[in-house]
């Protein structure tokens, strides 16, 4: 299945020069949706996938029914002050300015394989972020995945030595 038939162009969003891709059609297709979550799910299983976790937000979107279909748990990775347990917190740059993430302390065991899940690769800010997260719980991120791809943003040089699943590059 094409998934761009199902990603809207917006331009000039959130700022002028800017295509934002939009997946909230593919979402909205049942077909499309069930089509990208199962390309992920096919990836999360041949890595030996143990536990999802998703930056917010849209990471929820993409990581949950993976979990879901897998029988597997899924972590949010969510902003500083947003978790109401004990958490580990990076900081790290964005395109606009910086930011914090933060996870759970309990919600990964030492040794267990993750995948990460995301609507987007864009610079890979938030992903690398993501990554440091999950490793200093002792988690071992076997791969990453994503519905889109911003290739010329070069998000991968950000996640070098990582597996990377891209369903739709631009």
């Amino acid at each position: 299945m094409d998934l761009k038939k199902y990603i809207a162009d917006v331009e000039n969003f959130p700022e002028e020069g800017i295509i934002f891709r939009d997946i909230s059609p593919l979402m909205a297709n049942g077909d499309a949706y069930r089509f990208a979550t199962n390309e992920i799910v096919s990836y999360a299983k041949d890595k030996g996938v143990e536990m999802i976790v998703g930056p917010e937000a849209r990471g929820f979107i993409v990581g949950c029914p993976v979990a879901y279909e897998m029988g597997i748990g899924f972590a949010p990775a969510r902003k500083k002050g947003k978790l109401p347990r004990e958490t580990v917190e990076v900081n790290y740059g964005l395109e606009y300015g910086k930011d914090t993430l933060q996870l759970h302390k309990d919600s990964i065991k030492p040794g267990q394989k993750v995948l990460v899940c995301d609507d987007l690769l864009a610079t890979g800010g938030t992903i690398a972020a993501t990554i440091e997260l999950i490793e200093s719980l002792g988690g071992v991120v076997v791969g990453t995945a994503f519905i889109v791809e911003l290739k010329d943003l070069k998000g991968r040089e950000k996640i070098k030595g990582y597996d990377i699943l891209a369903l739709a590059e631009y």
